[in-house]
């Protein structure tokens, strides 16, 4: 077990926990990463155990529950990207095996499983990271560097578009199921209130939202059960300075240029990212105006593996490395996973009840009363 603050020159050794195609996509990662090594894969079903195999060099050992990886002995860290509601309980066996672990977004698929997660991990030595890494896309953190800077002056607005495709196939067709998934405002959108808390450096206090499954997945039906999954949403999100951000969702919106738009505006200035564009357009009030803004093609020369997500899901793993070398907090914590989850859950139960729902609904006295963000 290599321990936290101890320099190492060593290759961390990873574990891979469910090995679908987001954990594929880590392993491909991990093999870019300088320092990195898979050494083991977990997943119950042969077909995704025989494809992640492929990914590893030929001596990694492959096993078909994670418990029996984890006994091994043979990972200092594990990725966790095993399907949403399996995640309460492969943590709880994580957080007993003594190992460093980045868990794959959402959290769980509940707040009370959220929550229930952060306690098992109090006190932990271990370096813990969430995997939000939406955040970490080069033109989204450019953005954030802008409002970190103080560039947008104190910030209002946050507005978020993604237009994309539908869910895609996954084993077994379980993300095609709210209860499996926690449903597409917590599973697919999580990410998205997590840019929002990052942003405005708030946790929120009152979500309302509407939304419908209206074109995809109506006609799928497995086991008996008909896909349930929401494919278009607005959300508001409100917070205690007054400051509001939105999310604006369609999932069958892939005849587009842009899949993903954030847009922060300030009493200063307003700042956009595009994306696949790569593009950050920055206006400042006094300086600017309606079309004539300065436009930066973001530099993406540090990242060594473009994978499936921009390049975000190789630079949150040099941040996950680097903490375990150096012994430092992860920049993005299981309690940012919870207060993604949290607004996602809040916007379905507004959509659900047709009124406004206050975080204070969804989340325990004990983590409401935890204050601003750090």
């Amino acid at each position: 077990m290599i321990d936290r603050g101890v320099t190492d020159t060593d290759p961390i050794r990873y574990g891979i926990i469910g090995s679908g195609m987001m954990g594929v996509e880590h392993i491909r990662n991990i093999n870019a990463l300088p320092g990195g090594e898979v050494v083991a894969v977990s997943d119950p079903d042969e077909g995704s155990r025989s494809v992640a195999a492929k990914e590893c060099d030929a001596d990694a050992e492959v096993y078909a529950d994670h418990r029996d990886l984890l006994e091994s002995g043979v990972c200092d860290a594990v990725v966790v990207a095993s399907p949403n509601h399996t995640h309460v309980d492969v943590l709880g066996d994580v957080l007993s095996a003594d190992v460093h672990a980045l868990v794959e977004k959402p959290l769980c698929t509940t707040v009370e499983d959220c929550e229930r997660v952060i306690e098992q991990a109090a006190g932990s030595d271990r370096v813990l990271q969430m995997g939000l890494e939406y955040r970490y896309m080069p033109p989204v953190a450019r953005l954030v560097d802008e409002v970190k800077a103080g560039t947008l002056g104190r910030v209002r607005m946050v507005a978020i578009r993604e237009h994309r495709f539908p869910f895609l196939v996954k084993v077994n067709n379980w993300n095609r199921f709210t209860a499996n998934t926690g449903g597409t405002l917590v599973e697919k959108c999580c990410h998205f209130f997590d840019l929002m808390n990052l942003v405005l450096d708030e946790r929120p206090a009152r979500v309302q939202a509407s939304g419908a499954q209206d074109v995809n997945h109506l006609d799928e039906v497995y086991d008996g059960r008909t896909a349930d999954m929401m494919d278009n949403a607005y959300v508001i999100v409100e917070y205690p300075s007054g400051a509001r951000a939105c999310l604006d969702l369609c999932m069958f919106a892939e005849a587009t240029y842009n899949q993903e738009e954030v847009c922060v505006v300030g009493e200063a200035g307003k700042a956009e990212a595009f994306l696949p564009e790569g593009i950050l357009r920055l206006g400042r009030r006094g300086e600017h105006w309606v079309g004539r803004v300065d436009t930066e093609v973001v530099d993406t020369s540090h990242v060594k593996f473009e994978g499936l997500h921009h390049g975000s899901s190789y630079l949150e793993h040099v941040d996950f490395l680097d903490s375990i070398r150096n012994g430092t907090e992860p920049p993005v914590t299981l309690d940012d996973g919870l207060w993604s989850v949290a607004v996602g859950v809040a916007a379905h139960r507004s959509i659900d009840e047709q009124r406004p729902v206050l975080l204070s609904e969804i989340l325990s006295d004990a983590t409401m009363n935890q204050g601003v963000m750090s």
